[in-house]
């Protein structure tokens, strides 16, 4: 089972957004493809139109402790071959939890294993901010996507990240950095986007425009490719997952 992790240290970059096309995209390219949604604010969840009540919760706590098995938590997302573990509130707390386990920075890892006979990918959607559940995300990872806004300070965290990723000698670890919300109006962001290649030469050449077309996702509560998917918006994700397939070494399928 390949792992997935699509993260950033800020918010509002267009993370989930890039974590549900992308697993939706993997998933109809013929992968059995599970999303677990670890932020507690619950985005992705919504975006898949699973409701509160509509499946069994468990506690982040209960999750680390192992009294509850993963897989049976997994619910139907109603697209073929993409189920979804879903967003809890007590999420917010998972660093307080990992705290009180031994090898702390291991449990993510130690978790998903109970999955790795039922699906070929798992993609992580995580919360922002440097957390201890951020450093399990990136140990359990095999790849990380990052959408970065063309801004200095995205542009520092790229650096911060790669740096951790490099003292903590994870050589396996694929960093895959893409731009979101760009907007090439902007003579900075072109210039950003410019200088940023040319020192980090792992950047995905797929760039996602800062568009309303694909903030329409929250209403229609779907996947761009699933309601839209001759749109140029769902063909920009369509680009960067067959990217990102190519970059680990797996050629997609066609969706």
């Amino acid at each position: 089972m390949k792992i997935i992790a699509v993260t950033n240290i800020k918010g509002g970059v267009g993370k989930t957004t890039a974590a549900v096309n992308l697993a939706y995209l993997c998933a109809a390219g013929g992968r059995h493809t599970l999303l677990w949604d670890l932020d507690p604010q619950g985005a992705a969840t919504y975006i898949l139109g699973v409701e509160p009540g509509a499946h069994e919760p468990a506690s982040a706590k209960k999750l680390l402790a192992g009294k509850r098995d993963i897989p049976e938590l997994v619910v139907a997302t109603g697209y073929s071959n993409l189920d979804l573990l879903p967003a809890n509130l007590s999420y917010r707390k998972f660093d307080i939890h990992l705290n009180a386990h031994s090898n702390p920075t291991e449990r993510l890892l130690k978790m998903s294993r109970s999955l790795r006979e039922l699906y070929a990918v798992l993609f992580l959607d995580c919360p922002p901010g440097i957390s201890l559940l951020s450093e399990n995300v990136l140990r359990a990872a095999d790849v990380v996507i990052v959408p970065l806004l063309p801004t200095p300070l995205s542009v520092r965290m790229l650096e911060q990240l790669h740096d951790f990723i490099h003292e903590q000698e994870w050589q396996d670890l694929v960093l895959l950095p893409f731009f979101s919300m760009i907007d090439v109006r902007r003579l900075l962001h072109r210039e950003l986007m410019a200088s940023t290649r040319k020192r980090f030469p792992m950047m995905l050449k797929t760039e996602v425009p800062y568009w309303s077309e694909i903030e329409r996702m929250s209403l229609r509560r779907a996947p761009l490719p699933a309601f839209s998917p001759a749109s140029t918006a769902a063909q920009i994700y369509a680009a960067l997952w067959r990217e990102i397939a190519q970059r680990v070494g797996r050629r997609p399928q066609a969706a």
